[in-house]
């Protein structure tokens, strides 16, 4: 139906009305029927898209209360009533005409879109596959007015009473497109799909009451938040969205550059799941998908998160509209930022600070320390961490206890670039074999024992209290609000993860030489990733070369790892069906890091000295993140003293 009033009927361009003045030519404009029939298939591609962008008009029109009722998953009716500012009578009927907006007047408006619509072509492709019924009304009007479309033809247009707001029905969804609505997903699919928009909105607005009716049931039922607070208004609606447990766990992330505001509620890592769903991101208030972005995220979390876990997240990003481009895509999903890799770098940041907050550094307690192995003095004698072995009695017994495999090798010799390796055990009396074979960090290893710590800073350093073994497998510390339990092979994982990243990062790692040569065969794929990542093996510590054929002779290893594990660990790096591409190096690093340190990890706590604990303990807390081992395993948890007295009330 002709629309005469419309602003941009003057300039209309010739023969509008499809009609051609010659039947010369094959090309020929198409009628605006068929025209919005193809625009629905990008704009229209299942119900959910419906619910989208009628929810996303009652948002642009300020609504405070939306309800939306749905009936056989959107294939039989569609309802979205809100109380937002209603159209007039001629503004009613325009709206169903395509490119017809009230978002935007020219070119300039369109490089700092505030609202979520401004296309214009929502309703007119909606029209167009389905039966409409529209009911608006001003609140300074005194009657309202009623539009009603079939298959993208007007079929009335009159007044009618209503109240103030709009209502819009979408029944008998793709009637007339069969194809269509055959191609639409099971009843319980298509559900999924409209209640996945509706949370996204209730997310990006908890100001405004939202409602989710299907088949007369409630699905979603948020009132409005009040708080004044951001992050307490997000965490009411995540609250009435999923449980009390969620929204009291999460972690607030807050941070701000001269252009870009990031806030949000992460999870905690103990928090996540094994499935990636609940991961909300939102630019300006606009649910966005970005796989860049989302990276950034889980980047923050690191080896906090386990592997195959994904965090939940809703985070929002708030910047000048003029530098993000929101018409790049057919739905609206996805954006194009004028400083992403700025932005990625932000979010990553304020998401690792808010989970630093949570494993803060617990101030260790000074109890009195184990009189037969401390000296006389009030402070720890300093130890050395050098590459001496160990006393033959000391190394005896904590290989037949822990079956961990620390010194070199049989036949094995050790080389690497520092000078008199051996004299600092002459010098400072024996070593226990944990102390400087496995923890201590190689870059301090020829360092002269360092000052006794000051008094004020006691407190606050790991190792210098007591430190108990728990039947060979824990160890205790005591700290100034509880007890701390460290998992030992789980923090040796940690720190071998660490110190190998750091290898290959500095590209230069040391090799502890074998008298007599491995011999490694290796299959077509193996030798094939040998040669391209022969560099990348040497930074570890494998010095190997190709003899005849795919034979491999293995004349180095990682230092401090025994020749059969190091065998194990040089196929298992070879042996990853691997095809990550060089500008993914780090990852494939980080890979070769949990692969060594999970194979050299100690097995269980030996004989060790008192001394040799508390530099166990010093190591781990000079981690970057001494918390979790490179899969994700807690290394220690804290009793707090409510925590232990708890326990006991309830025994």
């Amino acid at each position: 139906m002709a629309d005469s009033s419309a602003p941009d009927a003057p300039d209309a361009p010739p023969n509008a009305d499809n009609s051609d003045a010659s039947n010369d030519g094959l090309i020929r404009q198409l009628p605006d029927v068929l025209a919005n029939k193809i625009a629905a298939g990008e704009v229209v591609q299942r119900p959910a898209s419906v619910v989208k962008e009628l929810v996303e008009n009652a948002l642009d029109a300020g609504a405070s209360r939306i309800t939306v009722r749905i009936k056989d998953a959107g294939r039989t009716l569609i309802q979205v009533t809100d109380d937002g500012c209603g159209m007039s009578r001629a503004d009613a009927r325009r709206s169903f005409q395509r490119h017809a907006t009230s978002k935007i007047r020219g070119i300039d408006d369109l490089e700092r879109i505030r609202t979520l619509g401004f296309r214009g072509e929502a309703l007119a492709s909606i029209g167009a596959v389905a039966q409409v019924e529209l009911k608006t009304r001003r609140v300074e009007d005194d009657i309202g007015t009623l539009v009603q479309m079939n298959g993208g033809t007007m079929e009335a247009h009159r007044p009618c009473a209503t109240p103030a707001g709009t209502t819009i029905s979408v029944r008998n969804l793709f009637y007339n497109v069969p194809a269509r609505r055959n191609f639409l997903k099971t009843p319980a699919t298509e559900m999924k799909h409209i209640s996945d928009t509706i949370y996204e909105q209730a997310l990006a607005h908890p100001g405004v009451h939202i409602e989710l009716d299907h088949d007369d049931r409630s699905i979603v039922q948020c009132e409005a938040a009040t708080a004044q607070d951001d992050h307490e208004r997000l965490r009411f609606r995540i609250r009435q969205l999923w449980t009390e447990e969620r929204a009291a766990t999460l972690l607030p992330v807050s941070d701000a550059s001269s252009y870009l505001r990031v806030w949000g509620l992460v999870a905690h890592p103990k928090q996540v799941k094994s499935k990636r769903e609940d991961q909300f991101l939102f630019v300006n208030d606009r649910a966005i998908q970005d796989r860049y972005l989302s990276h950034a995220v889980r980047k923050a979390y690191g080896d906090w998160l386990p592997d195959k876990a994904f965090p939940f997240f809703t985070l929002f990003l708030e910047l000048d509209p003029e530098r993000v481009d929101v018409n790049v895509h057919p739905t609206k999903a996805e954006v194009k930022f004028e400083d992403e890799s700025g932005i990625y770098g932000l979010l990553r940041s304020s998401v690792r600070e808010a989970l630093k907050k949570q494993f803060t550094t617990p101030q260790f307690d000074q109890g009195e320390a184990d009189a037969s192995a401390a000296p006389s003095s009030s402070r720890p004698t300093p130890v050395s961490f050098g590459d001496a072995e160990p006393s033959a009695d000391s190394a005896t017994s904590s290989r037949s206890s822990s079956g961990s495999r620390s010194a070199p090798a049989s036949g094995s010799a050790t080389t690497g670039s520092r000078p008199n390796a051996g004299s600092t055990a002459s010098q400072n009396g024996p070593l226990g074999p944990l102390t400087d074979r496995l923890y201590r960090p190689e870059a301090t290893a020829d360092a002269a024992p360092s000052e006794a710590p000051d008094e004020d800073t006691a407190d606050s350093t790991p190792g210098h209290g007591p430190v108990w073994v728990l039947h060979g497998r824990y160890l205790l510390v005591p700290i100034d609000e509880g007890l701390m339990v460290v998992d030992p092979r789980a923090a040796h994982r940690r720190i071998l993860y660490e110190r190998y990243q750091t290898r290959l990062q500095q590209e230069s790692g040391e090799s502890q030489q074998l008298l007599f040569a491995e011999t490694v065969d290796l299959s077509a794929q193996e030798a094939e990733r040998f040669e391209a990542l022969r560099d990348e093996l040497a930074h570890l510590g494998f010095d190997a070369e190709s003899l005849s054929g795919r034979t491999v002779a293995l004349r180095g290893i990682p230092p401090k790892l025994d020749t059969e594990r190091a065998v194990d660990a040089f196929r298992a790096l070879l042996g990853d069906d691997d095809t990550t591409p060089e500008s993914a190096t780090e990852t494939r690093h980080k890979a070769w890091a949990r692969t060594l340190a999970s194979r050299q990890a100690l097995d269980h706590i030996g004989d060790w000295a008192l001394e040799e604990r508390r530099a166990f303990i010093h190591t781990l807390w000079q981690c970057d993140v001494p918390y979790v081992d490179p899969s994700g395993t807690p290394t220690l948890i804290r009793l707090s003293l409510n925590e232990v007295g708890a326990l006991l009330n309830k025994a």
